[in-house]
């Protein structure tokens, strides 16, 4: 019998090695998952400038990770979307980003079909019984906006008892329904009795009242850089005296993960404490607000939310 050579014996000892080696666990936990993929899978509006919105005509990039149902990153521009760029190079992976409705996304129980929310969230404790939130990212005022040519309302009260729309599922929803609580924060509800009129997000509210026809709506609750961004874009709106409260804005994970989540939230904090502090999130606030409006979320006792 002819004799089988020592480096065939040796190939053949490393193939049964490896035929016998278990496979690799899979990832434990929601960041470990992220790395292995190579991917951060962000949901984020796409009508929601200048915080997000899709870039018109916009190829999907090549070579991309992203699956076929995620917008790869330049098919969307905005604040949110610079954040969530740098979060993901900070990590080492590639941003993907998703558009579901905002109430899915507030919701919780989000079946494992994004990673994480970086889209203009509001920290509130009702919403963190669904999810854990990161170190805020901004703050920023809501406000009350009217059709330039109104003449009626000289301040907000006078909105008591009018037609509000709002983004579904918002603070600002919360807010004129009475039961708006933002850790930090202190306000007061100055309209009453309004008539509440929702939207699938605040463009769509500032648009209609935009036609001024008087009967859709008499005033829209929004983001105050919202409305600024309308009316720079041409929208015939104005503001209605000063912000009724203030918000801070995070990145958020859902709690009902099939992976435990904790370890990415923790990670995406740590990212988001050294942008404040190397000037990243201040720049991009003056890039797309003109001001900054960081420096009060850099601030934010996040241990103060005893999430974990």
């Amino acid at each position: 019998m002819r004799r089988l050579s020592p480096v065939l014996l040796v190939l053949m000892a490393v193939l049964l090695v490896t035929a016998c080696r278990p496979p690799a666990p899979p990832p434990q936990d929601k960041l470990a998952g992220v790395l292995a993929r190579g991917t951060l899978i962000v949901s984020t509006d796409p009508a929601y400038p200048p915080q997000s919105q899709l870039v018109e005509g916009a190829q999907r990039a090549a070579n991309t990770k992203c699956a076929s149902g995620q917008h790869t990153a330049n098919e969307l521009e905005g604040f949110d979307i610079e954040v969530a760029k740098e979060i993901a190079r900070r990590l080492g992976v590639e941003v993907c980003f998703v558009t579901p409705s905002w109430d899915l996304i507030v919701a919780g129980s989000w079946a494992d079909r994004w990673d994480i929310s970086i889209g203009s969230m509001t920290i509130t404790p009702a919403r963190m019984e669904k999810l854990y939130f990161s170190q805020p990212y901004y703050t920023t005022p809501a406000a009350f906006f009217v059709h330039k040519d109104n003449t009626t309302f000289r301040n907000p009260a006078d909105l008591s008892g009018k037609r509000i729309g709002f983004g579904t599922g918002t603070t600002y929803e919360y807010y004129l329904e009475g039961v708006l609580e933002i850790p930090g924060e202190t306000f007061e509800v100055v309209v009453k009795d309004t008539v509440l009129k929702p939207y699938e997000t605040d463009l769509f509210a500032l648009q209609d009242l935009a036609l001024g026809d008087g009967v859709r709506l008499d005033a829209v609750l929004t983001a105050e850089p919202t409305g600024a961004e309308a009316i720079k874009d041409g929208l015939p709106i104005k503001q209605l005296g000063d912000p009724v409260f203030f918000e801070y804005l995070a990145a958020a994970v859902d709690k009902a993960s099939s992976k435990d989540p904790l370890p990415l939230i923790k990670r995406v904090s740590e990212i988001i404490q050294q942008m404040h502090a190397d000037g990243t999130l201040g720049k991009l606030s003056q890039q797309f607000y003109g001001l900054d409006l960081t420096s009060a979320a850099a601030e934010f006792d996040l241990g103060a939310l005893k999430q974990w």
